[in-house]
């Protein structure tokens, strides 16, 4: 994915959330290395930024934070010998690598498509996960492709790939594009009629369909986006060793379990 953030929030540091391992505040300030030898900004924890809530990447379930991508560093975690924790912050401050350099976190897995602007400021773990754009309609609205929104609004989320492909695509198609700030007003507002339609990744439009069966994904438009997990300039010790998980579990088919678990089938073969 690509994604937004509150633009005046930016270069504030923001108290993260952690609710994976232990209840209270992530704010990193003891550096450790949990036995692995490979510096942590937290003895003990591998702390993730993220931005809440992409469901069903990453998301709040009761006092915890669940989803594919919690999975997936759990599983770097545990090859650490740590245990993960969350820090929910505004994405901006991830892509930027404000959050990196304020020690904020260890790393960042945010359904996060990578792109050669952001790479200039983090760097990013071997592609994890293919995705492409998508359209989210009312049920039965008969708005099919972007020309179907010729005089309509198109919702989009900030600072995302998916504002990116509409903005590109406005003039030819003649629609409106209206910005939100998350996800999820972004979705409400296709189900209060407070835009036409909107587009974001496929795999997060789909998850919302399947839970509010009045709307439905018409159009996916194949922009060969992939995720990676973001990283510290720099840090090739831990990127390094998320590599190595990753190709680990794709190899041992945990990481098709984990796939399943949030997305009711196997990944493609590629």
């Amino acid at each position: 994915m690509a994604r937004r953030t509150r633009q005046l929030m930016a270069m504030i540091p923001v108290l993260g959330l952690a609710v994976m391992a232990a209840s209270g505040c992530a704010t990193p300030v003891n550096q450790g290395t949990g036995g692995s030898g490979i510096p942590l900004v937290q003895s003990g924890k591998l702390v993730t930024c993220t931005h809440l809530s992409y469901k069903p990447f990453q998301y709040s379930e009761g006092d915890q934070t669940v989803g594919f991508d919690v999975d997936l560093v759990n599983l770097i975690a545990k090859d650490l010998g740590v245990t993960q924790q969350i820090f929910d912050t505004p994405f901006e401050t991830i892509t930027s690598g404000t959050s990196f350099n304020a020690n904020q976190c260890d790393l960042a897995a945010a359904g996060m498509t990578i792109t050669e602007e952001r790479k200039k400021a983090i760097d990013f773990s071997d592609p994890y996960f293919d995705a492409s754009q998508a359209l989210l309609v009312k049920k039965g609205a008969g708005l099919k492709d972007l020309a179907s929104l010729k005089g309509k609004k198109l919702g989009v989320q900030q600072d995302t790939t998916g504002e990116t492909y509409a903005n590109d695509n406005a003039a030819a198609n003649g629609y409106t594009v209206v910005q939100f700030e998350d996800l999820p007003l972004m979705e409400t507002a296709v189900r209060t009629g407070a835009v036409d339609a909107a587009i974001n990744d496929n795999g997060v439009l789909y998850d919302y369909a399947k839970e509010f069966p009045d709307t439905e994904v018409t159009k996916e438009f194949d922009t060969g986006e992939k995720y990676g997990i973001g990283l510290k300039k720099g840090n090739t010790a831990l990127l390094t060793k998320v590599n190595e998980v990753l190709k680990k579990a794709k190899e041992s088919g945990e990481y098709d379990k984990i796939y399943e678990k949030w997305f009711g089938k196997k990944p493609e073969s590629k």
